[in-house]
């Protein structure tokens, strides 16, 4: 069961630190001032977790049971790589039997049983390459793309939604039936287009935050569960 940490935290590091001021620009103090307090931050690094994110992945999960079943994943906007290593770990996955695909424009240190693509994932070469690197057709599509922010809210937002949809489609073409997509997107309204595309192939949509998300970060995930499968093309042989 994945609980978030309580009780200060279990490194042995006392919450509470701050930093010297130096030459750091006061918010460059603060970014580091709360990471190093953040008892996901230390409970990641505790259990050997890449990042944080791996948290928010696994209370996802634990309620909606995603991750259950799943034999092959492909994990978009994948690095520093914690979705990824819960994904070989549920999967089974080996470098003799990758059953893991993840691809960012980051570079990314290797990890056991992933195959790791470094490119932009809206390169028109992406998705072949996706799925010749996970061997075979997912059972879950994972994205925790964003785009770099502008600081602009209302900018931000579009340019991540608009990872989103793609993603959204490529699961539509790839997914096996019963099969489940999860995306990142900024609150501010998910377009309605989207949200009706993902209702019409999937049988539950819903919008999700969980608690290692930060209560102040404007990001949710989009979680579509049970896709339906694709329809026969028109004209197809019986």
């Amino acid at each position: 069961m994945t609980k978030p940490p309580v009780g200060g935290n279990r490194t042995g590091r006392k919450l509470g630190q701050k930093v010297k001021k130096g030459k750091l620009k006061a918010s460059s103090r603060r970014w580091i001032e709360r990471h190093i307090n953040d008892p996901y931050v230390q409970r990641a690094k505790l259990e050997g977790y890449r990042a944080r994110a791996a948290f928010k992945l696994l209370e996802i999960d634990e309620k909606h049971h995603i991750l259950a079943g799943a034999r092959r994943i492909i994990d978009l906007g994948a690095a520093p790589g914690s979705w990824s290593q819960i994904a070989a770990k549920v999967t089974g996955s080996t470098d003799a039997d990758p059953r893991v695909a993840a691809i960012d424009f980051l570079e990314m240190d290797p990890l056991p049983g992933v195959r790791i693509l470094q490119m932009d994932f809206l390169d028109p070469e992406a998705p072949q390459r996706l799925i010749e690197a996970v061997g075979g057709t997912p059972d879950l599509v994972l994205s925790d793309m964003a785009a770099p922010t502008t600081g602009h809210r209302q900018t931000d937002h579009l340019r991540t939604m608009h990872l989103c949809e793609v993603a959204a489609h490529f699961a539509v073409e790839v997914l096996a039936e019963g099969g489940h997509f999860l995306a990142k997107t900024f609150q501010g309204g998910t377009e309605r287009e989207l949200l009706n595309m993902l209702k019409q192939n999937f049988k539950q949509v819903i919008h999700v935050k969980p608690a290692a998300s930060r209560a102040e970060s404007v990001e949710m995930f989009l979680l579509a569960k049970g896709f339906k499968g694709r329809k026969p093309e028109a004209g197809a042989a019986d």
